[in-house]
């Protein structure tokens, strides 16, 4: 297991060396000048070179590049061009509240979604298991930025029951205490909501399947043939076993929650990580870009990285290395 992961953590470093790369140079391609916003009648072009110079970007790309990338390795991501500020300050404030609506919507995509997919395999072709089966084929195909806007109007401006915006009311900080929580809570559930139910309803569709198969298998029926419970049969044999190709859709899931968090937080306002890199973005601010990067892909591997473990805990017939043990 020790070598497994050791492995896995050298080639996770070099992924995210050709990440940062090939990030580094297409924004340098897209058209567009980091400076375009100090192109100004009142500012003189003498001025704007020596921004310029002062930020390095009179140099040629490689240069830029192997300079950016010697920092990055000793830790330091630069100063942001569009806040005038260190990219490290910029990451401590946007990724707590990206995990805080990351996690939410994580969890509701697992309960709901194994939930909902074992209900429907268990009951299948019953009329909940139509239903059920119709309504997560339409929510996981509708885009998230039309069920964003149909939350806000339904539960926002019609009804008033939730907040449409922010992670918290205006003066909410001084509030304290279980106020505070309970304010920031309600500001959660709308955001939390579109990025996570769209992503259960695909875990439902994909967990029903597994579930099916496994409850044709000879030993669960030899279980019923014993007389056992059927909670038990389907809790501990069925769902235990099911369970294994789950946990790659879990660890994949992942990169489309940081992915749909950039539609989610722009929409709602919401000041993580997603939100500061399509602002930073249309301002070309390469380091704030390539930072929020580097984030992302670590997580994303790292996400990988725990599914391949999880195959072995869950089942210890399946090693780390992908063959099976025993006999």
């Amino acid at each position: 297991m020790l070598a497994f992961v050791c492995k896995r953590l050298l080639q996770s470093l070099l992924l995210v060396v050709i990440v940062l790369t090939v990030t580094f140079f297409l924004l340098h391609l897209a058209p567009g000048d980091p400076m375009a916003r100090y192109f100004h009648p009142e500012i003189a072009p003498e001025t704007i070179e020596l921004i310029r110079e002062r930020l390095g970007l009179d140099r040629p790309v490689v240069e830029q590049y192997f300079k950016w990338m010697g920092s990055f390795i000793r830790g330091d991501f630069g100063m942001s061009l569009q806040y005038n500020r260190p990219v490290r300050s910029l990451l401590a404030e946007a990724i707590p509240n990206t995990l805080r609506l990351t996690v939410a919507a994580l969890i509701l995509h697992i309960v709901l979604g194994i939930l909902l997919g074992v209900i429907s395999a268990v009951k299948r072709y019953s009329p909940f298991d139509r239903v059920n089966t119709v309504t997560a084929l339409f929510v996981y195909s509708i885009p998230s930025f039309w069920l964003a806007l149909m939350m806000i109007m339904i539960f926002s401006l019609k009804l008033g029951l939730l907040p449409s915006s922010h992670m918290q009311s205006i003066g909410a900080g001084e509030l304290g205490g279980w106020a505070l929580a309970l304010d920031r809570l309600r500001h959660l559930v709308l955001p939390a909501f579109v990025l996570g139910v769209a992503s259960a309803a695909g875990m439902a569709r994909y967990m029903r399947g597994s579930m099916l198969d496994v409850l044709r298998e000879d030993y669960i029926q030899t279980a019923r043939a014993k007389g056992l419970p059927e909670g038990k049969v389907v809790l501990k044999h069925a769902l235990k076993n099911a369970a294994i190709p789950i946990v790659t859709l879990i660890g994949l899931s992942l990169p489309f929650l940081l992915g749909g968090a950039v539609v989610t937080e722009k929409i709602f306002s919401w000041p993580g990580m997603g939100r500061l890199t399509v602002d930073a973005i249309y301002a070309r601010d390469y380091p704030v870009v390539l930072a929020t990067n580097f984030v992302v892909a670590v997580i994303v591997i790292l996400g990988n990285l725990l599914a391949d473990i999880g195959y072995a805990l869950l089942d210890p017939r399946i090693t780390v290395t992908g063959r099976k043990g025993g006999r």
